[in-house]
C-alpha cells in the first residue's frame, strides 16, 4: 500500500507546477515491485490527473489577479490557439515536459469543461505512463 501511495504522490507533486519527474519513480518501482505493475500504471495515472486538475484550479481560481500579465506572454498566445482549437481534447497533450502543465493551467484560466479536460488529461498520462511500462518490459 505505501508502494502505491508513493506511487501516487510523485505522480501528482510531478504533474502541478512544482518540478519533478514521476518516469524515474515509476520504473524503479515496477523493477523493484513488479507484482505490482497495474496498480503502479493506475496510482501514476490517477495521481498525475490530479495534479494536473491542481494547475486547471490554479487557472480557473488566478483568473483575475494574472489577466493582464497573462494575455500579454508569447506562450499564452501559442497555448490558447491551441486550446481554442482543440478545446480540452488538445489536453492529451498534457503529459508533455514544461507545455502540459501550461495547457492545465490554461485550461482552467479559459474555463475550458471540466468534465472533458480531466478525461483528456486521464488519457494522456495513461498514454505516457503505459508507453513507459511497455520500454520498461521490452528493454527489462
Amino acid at each position: 500500500m505505501a508502494v502505491l501511495l508513493s506511487m501516487f504522490m510523485a505522480a501528482f507533486l510531478a504533474a502541478t507546477l512544482l518540478p519533478g519527474g514521476s518516469e524515474a519513480v515509476f520504473v524503479g518501482l515496477l523493477k523493484t515491485h513488479p507484482q505490482l505493475t497495474w496498480g503502479l500504471l493506475l496510482m501514476a495515472s490517477v495521481g498525475n490527473t490530479l495534479g494536473g486538475a491542481s494547475s486547471y484550479l490554479l487557472g480557473y481560481l488566478g483568473r483575475h489577479q494574472w489577466q493582464a500579465k497573462v494575455l500579454q506572454s508569447k506562450s499564452y498566445k501559442k497555448s490558447e490557439r491551441l486550446l481554442s482549437r482543440y478545446g480540452a481534447w488538445s489536453l492529451l497533450l498534457s503529459w508533455l515536459p514544461l507545455i502540459g502543465d501550461i495547457l492545465c493551467l490554461l485550461a482552467g484560466y479559459l474555463k475550458l469543461p471540466i468534465q472533458k479536460s480531466m478525461v483528456a488529461m486521464f488519457i494522456g498520462k495513461l498514454c505516457r505512463y503505459s508507453l513507459l511500462l511497455v520500454i520498461f518490459q521490452w528493454i527489462g
